[in-house]
């Protein structure tokens, strides 16, 4: 006997209403669990192409309704780094905003700028290394040097200003250190495939809540 046979034997009206109960739960649970997904693939695919997990860990998902479950459930998976997820999905060229140049540091440069801020030849701890001298080169990249430091030997390693008489006068057991590269622009590579990820999981939802309805009707008949 079918689920409609007997509730037209017994209480229709109780039966829609479990039934209505029964599809908010498939529509809430397939939509949220298609979003869940998205959102653990955007963030693979930034750890993947080797962006690391501070900006994977941007994408965030957002549900609807908080508690509960509705007909109109929603979600949304967006990220909190937009430029540079939009940067890497597409590939763009940066350019400097104040000037000729872009300064991109070297290996060899500090991890950060005076007050811990993200390294720029502004910020330089010139205090520390001594004074950014800029080394133009026709036909290759230009750079920004500090004269006559000495290579530390401690664990961290890097460099230091020489602090005997003798090697700042005469540069003896000194090194020039490139510090910055200096260029006209960069072209970053496409490297995300946020839409094509996107689109596949928006194809992918009416399966998922019709898998949730299949098994809220399988429950529904044992």
């Amino acid at each position: 006997m079918s689920r409609l046979n007997a509730a037209l034997e017994g209480n229709l009206e109780r039966f829609m209403a479990e039934e209505l109960a029964d599809l908010e739960v498939a529509v809430t649970k397939g939509m949220h669990n298609a979003a869940e997904t998205l959102k653990n693939e955007l963030r693979a695919d930034v750890v993947q192409a080797g962006l690391g997990r501070r900006l994977s860990n941007s994408w965030r998902l957002n549900r609807y309704p908080g508690s509960g479950h509705s007909l109109g459930a929603a979600a949304t998976v967006s990220t909190k780094a937009p430029h540079l997820i939009d940067a890497f999905e597409n590939g763009v060229t940066i350019r400097s905003s104040n000037g000729l140049w872009l300064a991109i540091p070297t290996e060899s440069a500090p991890k950060f700028g005076t007050g811990r801020k993200p390294l720029t030849p502004s910020n330089f701890p010139e205090f520390r290394f001594g004074k950014l001298r800029f080394v133009y080169r026709p036909s290759g990249v230009s750079l920004l040097v500090v004269d006559g430091l000495r290579q530390s030997t401690g664990k961290r390693g890097g460099y230091a200003q020489a602090r005997s008489k003798r090697a700042r006068e005469t540069g003896y057991g000194t090194v020039t250190v490139p510090m910055f590269f200096l260029v006209r622009q960069v072209r970053l590579k496409k490297r995300l495939r946020v839409r094509q990820i996107a689109d596949g999981k928006s194809r992918e939802l009416v399966a998922a809540i019709d898998r949730e309805i299949r098994f809220s009707d399988q429950k529904g008949h044992r």
